[in-house]
């Protein structure tokens, strides 16, 4: 192999890794005070669910209404993100313990026309 050849393996390779160590990073971000997904869309916590009980009790048609945030198989916790492993095995993300939610009704980034949704659903807050 030649030196050039080389190198520009090693580069695309270590950029490969880069990208994992990227995607492993909680998908997260913020308007204001207020979390939201790499897309800018609203995260959300629900009152139901007990702080670092590392379980979402939001399952089944509850998830469809408000889909979790998914962890990929690369995910490591850091800092105020953990992860939380659902009851049909996939990882999602949470912050400060509290599992993390979006609303299916929210259409584009900054709605946030679930919180305070019965009383039981915020928006996640830093």
């Amino acid at each position: 192999m030649n030196k050039r050849l080389f190198i520009s393996s090693l580069i695309l390779a270590g950029g490969s890794l880069l990208g994992l160590a990227a995607q492993a990073a909680a998908p997260v971000g913020m308007n204001g005070t207020m979390l939201v997904d790499k897309a800018g869309m609203t995260l959300y916590t629900f009152d139901k669910d007990a702080a670092n009980s590392g379980k979402s009790v939001c399952n089944g048609g509850c998830a469809t209404n408000w889909p979790p945030l998914k962890a990929d198989e690369h995910a490591k916790a850091s800092g105020n993100f953990t992860l939380v492993k659902r009851d049909d095995g996939t990882m999602q993300w949470a912050h400060k313990g509290k599992p993390l939610y979006h609303f299916a009704s929210d259409k584009k980034p900054g709605d946030k026309s679930g919180d305070n949704f019965k009383n039981m659903w915020r928006t996640a807050q830093e």
